[in-house]
């Protein structure tokens, strides 16, 4: 299976954990190895899965307040519950991992929206991941130049180091399973 595909994947999975998450409470952070356990079998999707969830957790507030900033006349806790975690996904991968290009990670989050929110959901996420996007870029631009720690923290990250206390779980490496429950958030 491809990369590309198992990000994707793994998107969707975070998606699935977050709303959750977000409709329970974040104390149901510790559920998320048997949540990962019990849908998803390949260790690459696990873990990129594992580190989004992990990332958005550590960083809403932050990233709650910059949706607020560019989401002009929306209330973040307003917005539908899908909506919202596609958004912090998108958030996250534009504000804390550089390596995913922004396009690919704007286009993701459209595409996120599009299948388990509404139809209209794609041009709204569009629209408030492109101010993120160019926040992000902003900060980009004013950060010092990196030093040997910050080397060393991008490499933790590339390998998917869990970045709260969830002990890594052990996954077969089955890349043709498929044990996503889209119902849980998929609407008909």
């Amino acid at each position: 299976m491809s990369k590309i595909k198992r990000r994707t994947r793994a998107r969707q999975t975070a998606l699935q954990f977050l709303y959750q998450l977000d409709l329970r409470g974040p104390k149901h952070i510790e559920e998320l190895n048997n949540f990962l356990r019990e849908n998803e079998s390949d260790r690459e999707t696990v873990n990129y899965a594992r580190s989004v969830v992990q990332g958005v957790h550590e960083h809403c507030a932050e990233i709650d307040e910059i949706l607020g900033v560019v989401a002009k006349n929306w209330q973040v806790s307003r917005m539908a519950v899908v909506d919202r975690n596609v958004l912090r996904i998108g958030a996250y991968e534009l504000l804390y991992v550089p390596e995913i290009p922004p396009k690919v990670s704007i286009n993701e989050s459209i595409e996120l929206g599009k299948r388990f929110s509404t139809a209209s959901s794609g041009s709204f996420v569009n629209g408030i991941l492109d101010k993120v996007s160019q926040i992000a870029k902003e900060r980009e631009g004013s950060q010092p130049e990196a030093t040997a720690d910050d080397r060393d923290d991008a490499d933790i990250l590339e390998n998917n180091s869990p970045t709260v206390d969830v002990p890594e779980i052990v996954v077969s490496d089955n890349s043709d399973a498929d044990h996503l429950d889209d119902a849980l958030i998929e609407e008909d």
